[in-house]
């Protein structure tokens, strides 16, 4: 019932820009800290950044200035918008639901897009 869709992925050269999104269903969305993942091949996977319903963001610090989350609580998804990519930016990236009142990491997933930065 609890659906998180992303789209948007792809190969782009080192220096370009993408546009991640995720449409969100079964889940009053507007209530969640929405998120994004993202896992390379061989590496942990690691929060790259999140938007709480009140706003609020928080970035890795090496997409700091390069990468921004929103959000549409009326269209009930997140975005992730990419500056200047770098190879090292490669990865699938996820999206998460996190529901602000309880713990244990996100509570929801999506399936995962890939991002491949090269030249």
């Amino acid at each position: 019932q609890v659906q998180l869709v992303e789209s948007g992925g792809g190969l782009v050269q080192p220096g370009g820009s993408l546009r991640l999104s995720c449409a969100a269903s079964g889940i009053i969305f507007r209530l969640y800290t929405m998120g994004w993942y993202r896992q390379a091949p061989g590496k942990q996977r690691e929060l790259v950044a999140e938007i709480t319903s009140g706003g609020s963001t928080n970035y890795l610090d090496s997409v700091k200035g390069r990468f921004t989350i929103s959000r549409d609580n009326a269209k009930n998804t997140v975005y992730l918008e990419m500056n200047i990519l770098k190879p090292e930016d490669t990865a699938v990236y996820y999206c998460t639901a996190d529901h602000p009142r309880l713990v244990g990491g996100p509570d929801y997933w999506g399936q995962g897009t890939q991002v491949t930065v090269s030249s």
